[in-house]
């Protein structure tokens, strides 16, 4: 290993424990905002008007929520945890907000739109190496991976075997050849 590969690992390396702090200082700010949550939830029996306390209640309650998905995303790398954040904050944002019906419009596309990105165009870690066996199934799980025989499986492979898949359960023959002409070219 040189010293350029060596550096590499060492910045790596810290910024990890740089993150592995910030989550834990965030998970002791939402323990902090549970507990005070916890004591909001008694104040709003006498609180007079109560419905805007229900108002700053569920404001809180969905700060604390984002903050729990906040940490399992930095704990764990996959951008199904990114659009989890994203679609909490959006809710968030047009249930405790009093938005305008355009600005509510806008959210409910977005939200469609994390959806649709979430249905179609998940892949479980981009950048990651997943094995890929002959078959088009990726390995169950981490153990089961041979380093020797990973190699990068890019979107365009997944959607094209997916869409292989589907016309050979139909028993129909309309995947043409077994790659796409742009995934020949990895």
């Amino acid at each position: 290993m040189d010293f350029k590969e060596h550096l590499r690992h060492r910045i790596a390396y810290l910024a990890s424990l740089i993150e592995i702090v910030l989550a834990a200082m965030v998970l002791f700010a939402v323990l902090l905002a549970s507990w005070r949550l916890l004591v909001e939830s008694f104040d709003l029996l006498s609180a007079p008007t109560a419905t805007e306390g229900f108002t700053v209640f569920l404001g809180h309650a969905f700060n604390v929520i984002i903050g729990i998905e906040f940490i399992k995303m930095l704990a764990k790398h996959t951008p199904g945890a990114t659009i989890e954040v994203l679609l909490f904050s959006l809710a968030r944002e047009m249930v405790v907000e009093h938005t305008t019906p355009v600005e509510n419009l806008i959210g409910i596309i977005t939200i469609a739109l994390l959806f649709v990105v979430r249905k179609y165009l998940f892949v479980p870690s981009f950048g990651a190496h997943v094995a890929y066996h002959e078959a088009g199934d990726p390995a169950d799980s981490a153990a089961e991976i041979d380093p020797d025989e990973v190699r990068p499986v890019s979107l365009i492979r997944l959607l094209w075997e997916q869409r292989k898949n589907r016309s050979d359960e139909a028993g129909t023959d309309d995947a043409g050849s077994s790659l796409p002409p742009t995934a020949a070219a990895e």
